[in-house]
């Protein structure tokens, strides 16, 4: 039982240590100051990762293919705004090979109050990137935020 106590009091004095010398924005408002008013509104941040190796060893989506699939399958749904970003990515594919790619994060800010759209058109975009390029997955990250514009 000693050892139990110990411990718990040990982790108790390194949190102590760790918060103590922590910049301000991780620790509590002082008593008295109210905490910082939040900004924005409620958002949903959907981050979608393509790939543009084929599995099947076809040719690699170009930038020329992937543009022309966000014109027409990404911005009809949503018209208000997105951003691409380039990158390099590495997964393990169906067969355990480790594929490395070059690859686009698309990110998405919708409202909360879209949300339930919004899902049914992400699932749409994520197929129809699958079946056009013959990939076997799109990769899809979901967050909320609060967004201000």
């Amino acid at each position: 039982m000693r050892t139990h106590s110990l411990r718990n009091g040990s982790a108790l004095a390194v949190a102590g240590i760790l918060l103590a010398g922590a910049p301000a924005a991780y620790t509590a408002p002082a008593a008295g100051r109210p905490a910082a008013p939040a900004r924005g509104r409620p958002y949903i941040e959907t981050r979608l990762l393509f790939g543009t190796a084929r599995p099947d060893g076809g040719p690699a989506v170009t930038g020329r293919q992937f543009t022309a699939f966000v014109d027409k399958e990404v911005t009809p749904d949503f018209p208000d705004g997105l951003t691409v970003l380039s990158g390099r990515g590495q997964w393990r594919d169906a067969h355990g090979t480790i594929e490395k790619e070059r690859s686009y994060v698309l990110v998405l800010l919708y409202p909360e109050s879209a949300a339930k759209g919004g899902d049914r058109k992400i699932e749409e975009i994520r197929r129809a990137y699958e079946k056009a390029f013959a990939q076997e997955s799109v990769g899809r990250v979901d967050e909320h935020a609060q967004v201000d514009f």
